[in-house]
């Protein structure tokens, strides 16, 4: 870790230079959520490639870029794609665009995914408003020499969302009448979808979705001192008794489906944490 703060500081230089405005919030979109990125007004896009020590997204639905601009009045720095484990990527490199976001000035981290429901009261295409989660990825983004300057060697993980964004969020998807619930994330390394027994499994120690990422993310914006938020699509059910194969296409075609109404959580969300 004591190799990264200058690499931060570069990364973070080579945003200013091409959008120089201080984020209220960063934005980390899961796959088949970028549209939420064409909302923004004044988009300025960088590809990672040009951006100093980013890596870049193979992921299906992930377009590997940068898009910073205004949501809804509010300056945002949206990831349109983001890295994940399976991609070969150490965790450290996956969640190195946090601490870019929280040198650039965000206060606030939204993250969502694209995920298998495990709670059989859920539907596909509803959303979770992530409580808590759980890490069964066998590795964590803060093993190794903790840098003070970065966050403290043991940071507390027991609100890891913040209670209150989750009321303001929940309260949102009440006014718009639509389904939210709340629930918690457990993520696993992937590329693999699990087997029957693995769904029961992880059903049966208290998770009520599953996916591939986000846990490492939040790990490491709890640790940088970020606000977080983080909210699950629902693109598939993962029932063990009734399991149907899940595509790529249609998970993909689900998450896109439900855009907006993550759109309206997520300005909910950031206009509740601006007021703060």
């Amino acid at each position: 870790m004591l190799d990264q703060y200058d690499k931060i500081t570069a990364a973070a230089a080579c945003i200013s230079a091409r959008w120089p405005h201080q984020p209220a919030a960063g934005i980390i979109l899961g796959s088949g959520l970028g549209g939420i990125a064409s909302a923004l007004a004044d988009r300025v896009t960088i590809p990672y490639d040009e951006i100093p020590h980013f890596a870049r997204s193979t992921a299906h639905g992930h377009a590997g870029q940068l898009v910073c601009g205004l949501l809804e009045g509010v300056p945002v720095v949206v990831m349109e794609g983001r890295q994940h484990a399976y991609e070969g990527y150490p965790l450290s490199q996956i969640t190195f665009p946090v601490r870019v976001l929280r040198r650039l000035g965000a206060g606030l981290l939204v993250v969502t995914n694209a995920c298998g429901g495990l709670n059989p009261m859920y539907r596909t295409g509803d959303l979770m408003v992530i409580d808590d989660h759980i890490n069964l990825m066998n590795d964590n983004p803060l093993i190794g020499i903790n840098d003070e300057r970065l966050g403290p060697r043991f940071p507390d993980m027991s609100a890891p969302y913040t209670p209150a964004l989750i009321d303001v969020t929940l309260a949102a998807a009440r006014r718009g009448d639509f389904a939210a619930h709340r629930g918690v994330y457990v993520a696993v390394t992937g590329p693999n979808l699990e087997t029957r027994a693995e769904y029961r499994f992880l059903r049966g120690i208290g998770a009520d979705v599953v996916g591939m990422s986000t846990v490492p993310e939040v790990i490491v914006a709890v640790h940088a001192g970020l606000a977080v938020l983080g909210i699950s699509v629902i693109t598939d059910m993962c029932l063990p008794d009734a399991l149907e194969v899940a595509t790529v296409e249609r998970i993909l075609a689900v998450a896109r489906s439900a855009e907006p109404k993550l759109h309206a959580l997520i300005t909910a969300a950031i206009a509740a944490h601006v007021r703060s």
